[in-house]
């Protein structure tokens, strides 16, 4: 199973990382079979499985329980968690229990937003606790509002610069890889150039250490909205609404179930059936 030290070798060796979100047993098997290197339980989830608007919606229970399930379909790739909106804000100590308990159920890492001297705290506290963590730099979702919007950051060098030296900080902190979200491709291999561990970028561009995506997207499974960076490999939503409306017209025309789909009765319980029936 990969591990903080496999994924700091694959940036060492020039190799791209590779990440996706699962939120379920199933794909979380198929992903890793596929060879993905990362598997984050993102809280993503809040929109494209619960239906949500934001991830703000979305807390430690729900997070808790999709964790669980994506954790028994992976046997090699690095299980990462994000922690949700209000799990970590509080204070350190609620902040590393809640931790605590995503690493109890089988992840390997947890994923922080943010660097400001409270979070660093955080994760450093993490860190110490034996607790992996990812940071998250760029657009961060759970500041959506702070943000003013799906924004993208890093637009200017001088703000570039800002979110260097907020990931030196992470660094410093204990991080052992860093997102990037919606952030200019040069200014994304700036700061990847200027780092030891590997960035995995998400509309950050080539030259981020890895790539991560969510995988309802690629696979074309959530239709509401579909970032521009999210390239679509696959159209799950046509062939579930095919399959469905075949299953629909098979039940109503009676060709389903047919005879090889159905149980039967032994012939004596058969028997024993018609004598008392009548017939």
């Amino acid at each position: 199973m990969l591990n903080v030290k496999t994924i700091q070798k694959l940036k060492n060796n020039g190799q791209k990382i590779t990440a996706l979100t699962a939120y379920d047993y199933s794909t979380a098997k198929y992903l890793d079979e596929a060879g993905v290197d990362i598997i984050l339980v993102g809280d993503s989830l809040a929109m494209v499985a619960l239906g949500y608007e934001t991830t703000h919606s979305v807390g430690m229970e729900e997070m808790l329980v999709f964790t669980k399930a994506v954790a028994k379909g992976v046997k090699n790739a690095l299980i990462a968690t994000d922690m949700p909106f209000m799990s970590y804000h509080s204070d350190v100590s609620t902040a590393i229990k809640n931790a605590g308990e995503m690493i109890k159920i089988g992840a390997k890492a947890v994923k922080i937003e943010g660097a400001n001297d409270y979070i660093l705290e955080v994760i450093e506290r993490c860190v110490q606790s034996g607790i992996p963590v990812i940071g998250h730099l760029g657009f961060t979702p759970q500041f959506l509002n702070t943000i003013g919007g799906y924004n993208i950051q890093g637009k200017s060098f001088a703000t570039t610069l800002e979110i260097l030296e907020q990931a030196k900080k992470l660094e410093k902190a204990g991080v052992f890889s860093i997102v990037l979200e919606m952030v200019p491709e040069e200014s994304a291999k700036y700061i990847t150039d200027n780092l030891t561990v590997p960035t995995i970028g998400i509309g950050a561009g080539r030259y981020c250490s890895g790539q991560i995506l969510v995988s309802d997207d690629i696979l074309g499974k959530f239709s509401d909205f579909t970032p521009t960076f999210a390239r679509k490999y696959a159209d799950l939503s046509i062939i579930i609404k095919t399959g469905a409306k075949n299953y629909v017209e098979d039940v109503l025309s009676g060709k389903f179930p047919c005879e090889e789909e159905v149980f039967k009765l032994s012939k004596e319980e058969l028997k024993q059936m018609k004598l008392y029936i009548g017939t």
